[in-house]
């Protein structure tokens, strides 16, 4: 027996040290070699080791073994970019210097790429630079549902449709993990606001569960194989959802066969039974790490720490559940850690800026454009003037875990002088918000009415206004920790711009923002673009857009409601959102964004899909490749699309599908598939759009399950929901 356990021993040190042994076979989602070697490891770890290993030790990180080998696992926010070092047990940064990087545009504009090559390039830009910070979790990306444009952090997610939100993060996932990085797809699930997020109680149908809630996710899981999940902070049927038996033992690990990691939110954990038996594998960031308190071993007062070794102990707990949390934890390593040939990764290179402007030009969206306001040309003798504390802020402060470190931002006024050698580029602050801070706000210092005045000045000696407006990552706009409490502009945007207006007509609105807001004035205005936050590039690529070097294609990932109540969510009052008592109704079940304006008949100011450009494009010949399809079929849709303008651009070709006369009852239509082209002014392209059968299905309570209906369909064509160019009838049977 002896010579046994010595002989366990000596392999074990040599497959941890060693880790080229571990490489998975390719094409396999579980290497049985690998299994094995877990299931070696395993004995050979005290209770008290296998426990430490389900807890965090710091801020960001989880215990190893040394006596064994076994790392550590580092981690680190977030979705574009890889947050500046943390110290150890407090949010304070650490003070490097070394920790600076890309900062990449948020993931509502990737959304507006429509762009899946663009989302694994950026995935695998990020993965570089967190495999080069030495991180092995990469805290994203988030893919929570657009359900309401008050939501603070809609700006870190991918919009309000689940199909493109799914299409957009599977590449992400697969690009971050080629560099032997996870990514860690959150917040599972329906953390759809941030007001009262620590307690909010979340009750939604079934079917809106399944039908839009949970595909991006499992899409995630199932097609791009995320190697972690983080749970949310709020409830879900009254159980909290990082510990949510339905979600996460049912759902993620049952149904869909989840074999990774699940991870907690920062102090999402709330109970050491519910933790150790719905699913949770490692708890982070719980209320005594220095949150509030800081005593002696507060990290050992985790849930799934000293109460979790107390249970295993008395055998209240069976020591399999903690044997299965660090079997997905040695997993986890072997992918990441401790995978041969890792790579060391890269940081702030020029391909990743490269990367970073291609997103952003790609996701800029054309709103208006009377009289061909853009794009603008640089003419000697022409004044433009620049007005917006926006044009000068830093869009990467802020925003609560998405803040970053970039090594440089170019702000919009400092890329548009670069690239206008000939105009007058002249420029007033107009409005201040005061700086970025987590869960407060700090007026600014400045007179209002001063900067106000001086703006009006500004905008009446010039030949061009450009407004650089809309929100910026700061408490009660787009940040982490509570929503938005008005729908419209805050720090007197609106005056100032209708001031503006007096004394110049000329005028273009440049709305860098992650939600819709009011726009009282926009008939007054002959431009508009939505540009959201860029990060690094940010400048750069806004003048590209501006002045014509890049012809836009973006689209809307989200519906623009005309007021606040056309949204469905806030259409039902209070209940619905934010809830009573902390207790909230999904009253509008499947009919979120542009599902509820086409169903209902409630025009948005902006449909979902929708995007101008430059150039003129038509898409003709449009149909399917058969009338008649099984339930295994593919349903091909083919079209012919003809830049027939005067710039070179790209089109977003959108397939949307309805059921007229369903026995549930249904959206009019539902986006099913999409694809960008690109042209050369003048020249046409055969587009062709494929679409499973299958994923007509809808989700049928009365089976629990999805089910795919016999009889007629439509079949919509166009370049946004609310402008179809055809609609084609189609049997299922």
């Amino acid at each position: 027996m002896k010579k046994l356990c010595r002989s366990i021993l000596i392999l074990t040190c040599m497959l941890v040290n060693n880790p080229e042994i571990f490489a998975q076979k390719k094409g396999s989602k579980l290497d049985h070699n690998i299994e094995s070697k877990i299931d070696s490891i395993l004995p050979l770890l005290t209770l008290k080791e296998k426990v430490d290993m389900c807890h965090a030790q710091s801020k960001f990180s989880t215990k190893g073994v040394g006596r064994l080998g076994i790392p550590e696992i580092w981690m680190s926010d977030g979705p574009h970019g890889v947050r500046a070092e943390i110290s150890w047990d407090s949010w304070d940064y650490a003070g490097w210097t070394n920790d600076s990087i890309t900062a990449f545009p948020a993931l509502t504009c990737l959304a507006a790429t429509f762009n899946p090559e663009l989302a694994e390039a950026i995935g695998f830009s990020l993965g570089e630079e967190a495999r080069y910070r030495k991180k092995d979790v990469l805290l994203g990306p988030g893919v929570n549902i657009y359900r309401t444009p008050l939501n603070g952090r809609n700006f870190e997610y991918m919009g309000e449709d689940p199909f493109l939100a799914s299409k957009m993060v599977v590449p992400y996932i697969k690009g971050v993990q080629k560099n032997n990085v996870a990514a860690c797809v959150k917040h599972f699930a329906l953390n759809n606001q941030e007001h009262w997020r620590n307690t909010v109680n979340v009750e939604v149908s079934d079917r809106a569960l399944h039908e839009i809630y949970l595909p991006a996710f499992k899409a995630a899981v199932q097609e791009a194989g995320v190697w972690a999940v983080m749970g949310a902070y709020n409830k879900f049927r009254g159980q909290y959802a990082t510990h949510n038996e339905l979600l996460t033992k049912k759902i993620l690990k049952g149904d869909w066969n989840y074999d990774g990691v699940v991870i907690s939110d920062w102090s999402s954990t709330h109970n050491t039974m519910e933790a150790a038996m719905n699913g949770l594998d490692l708890e982070m960031g719980t209320g005594t790490d220095g949150l509030g308190t800081n005593s002696v071993n507060h990290y050992d007062n985790y849930y799934l720490a000293s109460p979790f070794l107390k249970a295993l102990k008395s055998g209240e707990i069976d020591e399999a559940v903690l044997n299965d949390k660090v079997r997905r934890i040695l997993r986890l390593m072997f992918r990441t850690t401790l995978k041969t040939n890792r790579g060391f990764g890269r940081i702030n290179n020029k391909e990743h800026h490269d990367v970073a402007r291609k997103v952003a030009q790609e996701g800029i969206v054309l709103l208006k454009n009377e009289n061909k306001f853009f794009p603008i040309e640089d003419k000697k003798g022409v004044t433009i003037a620049v007005i917006g504390e926006n044009a000068t802020r830093s869009m990467t402060a802020g925003g609560g875990s998405s803040e970053l470190k970039p090594q440089f931002e170019i702000s919009p006024l400092e890329g548009l002088k670069v690239r206008y050698k000939n105009a007058n580029i002249v420029h007033a602050m107009g409005y201040a918000t005061g700086p970025s801070v987590y869960d407060a706000i700090i007026p600014s210092k400045l007179n209002a009415d001063s900067l106000r005045t001086e703006a009006v000045k500004v905008a009446k000696n010039a030949d061009i206004v450009l407004f650089f407006g809309g929100l910026n990552k700061s408490h009660l706009q787009d940040c982490e920790g509570a929503d938005r409490t008005q729908f419209n502009l805050p720090f007197g945007q609106d005056e100032l711009l209708n001031d503006i207006l007096k004394v110049n007509k000329n005028v273009g609105y440049i709305l860098m923002s992650g939600n819709a807001v009011e726009m009282p004035w926009l008939k007054n205005i002959d431009g508009l673009m939505q540009t959201w936050y860029l990060g690094s590039m940010a400048g750069y690529s806004i003048a590209d857009v501006i002045s014509g070097d890049v012809n836009p294609s973006g689209k809307l990932p989200f519906s623009f409601p005309v007021k606040l109540e056309d949204n469905a969510a806030h259409s039902f009052g209070e209940s619905s959102y934010p809830g009573v008592n902390q207790e909230q109704y999904y009253k509008e079940g499947i009919l979120v964004g542009y599902r509820w304006h086409d169903t209902k008949k409630i025009p948005s100011l902006y449909a979902f899909g929708y995007g101008l450009s430059y150039t003129s494009f038509n898409i003709t010949d449009v149909k399917t490749d058969k009338k008649t399809y099984h339930p295994n079929d593919k349903i091909r849709v083919t079209c012919q699309v003809t830049n027939s303008g005067n710039f070179d651009g790209s089109e977003v070709v959108q397939v949307y599908i309805g059921k007229p006369k369903s026995k549930v009852k249904r959206a009019l239509k539902e986006l099913k598939g999409f694809q960008k082209v690109h042209l050369k002014k003048g020249a046409s392209k055969s587009v062709e759009v494929i679409i499973d059968t299958a994923n007509l299905a809808f989700y049928d309570e009365s089976i629990s399950d999805w089910n795919l209906e016999n009889g007629g369909y439509k079949v919509y064509v166009g370049n946004a929901s609310n402008n179809i160019i055809k609609t084609i009838k189609i049997n299922i049977n």
